[in-house]
């Protein structure tokens, strides 16, 4: 779903995660995360070998009226950002979707930057390059472990769609799905749900969604893509995720967790994609344990990482169902950690990664991040040479790390300062990398390459941390395929 959609003349990409800007207010800044506002900076990476000339067309939800930013080019390789907030084309308080569109191949990743003196997590989502009819939510709450979810479904069709969202509780399987419906939602613009705010649901609500659509007033299929985000209602904990278009019987989880890192586990909520039969799930973790459950149509079940596993375990798990295809969205949470990121299902021999900072000088105090870089092996045999290339904001190569083996559903670890220098840089290039610190003429933009040898598969998970006093707060996202 986040793999690269190659359209004459230009290369889309859809971007379906809440815009959600507001002025900083006191009144505010003291708010759980569910309360807070955010600012969305966009991330973004032209994989190609030549200058991309990129542009931006914003909607505000409801609006098919796009308002439209052209940045400067993007250097082949270089990974650039766009500031939604700095935008004066942007009024306050606009909440919405964008679609990327660029005459090179270009990924996106979104961050989300909270407006808050107490929230400092910065939930990241993908942008998508291809859409579909039917989008799966694997996990969505209301006021269940004291978290809540906001979840935005973007119209990629090219005229107004009908959207009918079904809601699964897990914690009743033999309850029917909750259904809503809207209708006349212009392209590219998005409708979206704060469950929050969903009466039909009750006070207190887990479960999964389905969301499919159609062209307005037929019932012909019609394109959507959707993102999401949970937000504690209690403390400061946020993350984002994306929908997916479909699942597989087998899905690759790059990181699992049990008491690990200070106390980080993880856990999977695993969502049976079909509506008529159940499925049984097993997850086999990379040290051989195994955790087994049954889930009903529609449905989901949680896995955590120290139901087998002891404490200190990291490394990395498959998930395989036996009947059904799944869709999965890992978890890490302890530490101050609050995490979120897909399964994947299936590799590729090339992963771009567009936002990958990270700083020796300004990490402990809080003023900057830093991201390590989780890959795992997800083919049938051993995989050589594999080559994280850490590129800056011209899109020059300033280190290589080199993962000389790695077995068929095994993990490595990769971040900056683990590279070899190249040649005609230096050695604080990577001590800082991807800030205005380490970037030659200043600026933010730092990016990843993930090559392994062709026909391999290869997927990764990067974790951008933070310090906040002695504590940490962290988000994932996925690796984005490159052809």
């Amino acid at each position: 779903m986040r793999g690269l959609l190659r359209l004459k003349p230009l290369q889309i990409v859809v971007i379906a995660s809440l815009l959600v800007l507001a002025s900083i207010g006191l009144a505010s800044a003291q708010n759980p995360a569910y309360q807070t506002p955010f600012i969305t900076a966009i991330t973004y990476q032209n994989v190609s070998s030549s200058t991309a000339n990129v542009t931006f067309n914003f909607y505000a939800e409801g609006s098919g009226t796009p308002i439209t930013i052209t940045p400067d080019p993007l250097p082949a390789g270089a990974g650039a950002y766009l500031y939604v907030g700095g935008l004066a084309q942007i009024p306050s308080n606009f909440s919405g979707a964008a679609v990327l569109s660029a005459d090179q191949p270009v990924v996106a990743t979104l961050v989300q930057i909270p407006q808050s003196t107490t929230v400092k997590n910065r939930p990241l989502s993908n942008g998508f390059s291809s859409a579909s009819s039917q989008v799966l939510i694997a996990t969505v709450l209301k006021n269940k472990f004291n978290t809540t979810t906001k979840f935005s479904v973007q119209n990629a069709h090219s005229g107004p769609i009908d959207i009918k969202v079904q809601f699964f509780n897990a914690d009743n399987p033999a309850a029917p799905p909750i259904e809503l419906t809207a209708t006349n939602i212009p392209s590219g613009s998005a409708k979206s749900y704060d469950l929050g705010q969903i009466s039909e649901l009750g006070s207190v609500f887990n479960g999964s969604a389905i969301v499919t659509a159609t062209a307005a007033g037929t019932s012909t299929p019609a394109n959507i893509v959707a993102s999401a985000l949970e937000l504690s209602t209690t403390g400061v904990e946020a993350k984002a995720f994306e929908g997916v278009n479909g699942g597989a019987k087998t899905v690759y989880m790059p990181s699992a967790l049990c008491n690990a890192f200070g106390g980080q586990t993880s856990y999977y909520a695993v969502q049976n994609t079909s509506s008529t039969q159940s499925t049984n799930v097993t997850v086999t973790y990379s040290n051989g344990n195994t955790d087994n459950a049954s889930i009903g149509p529609g449905k989901k079940a949680s896995f955590s990482g120290c139901n087998v596993n002891s404490a200190n375990f990291s490394g990395s798990a498959t998930i395989t169902s036996d009947t059904t295809d799944i869709v999965v969205i890992g978890k890490v949470a302890g530490a101050g950690v609050s995490s979120a990121f897909l399964g994947e299902t299936s590799g590729a021999s090339k992963l771009a990664l567009p936002y990958v900072r990270w700083s020796e000088t300004g990490y402990d105090n809080g003023t900057r991040q830093r991201t390590f870089i989780a890959i795992q092996n997800v083919g049938s045999g051993t995989v050589n040479n594999i080559q994280v290339k850490y590129l800056n904001k011209n899109g020059e190569v300033v280190g290589i790390h080199t993962i000389s083996s790695l077995a068929p559903g095994a993990k490595a670890n990769s971040w900056a300062t683990q590279a070899t220098l190249q040649a005609g840089h230096t050695q604080n290039e990577l001590n800082e990398f991807g800030t205005p610190e380490g970037n030659p003429g200043g600026g933010y933009g730092g990016a990843v390459i993930v090559e392994g040898p062709s026909g391999s598969q290869l997927a990764a998970v990067a974790r951008v941390a933070s310090k906040v006093g002695s504590s940490l707060v962290a988000e994932d996202y996925n690796g984005i395929p490159v052809q």
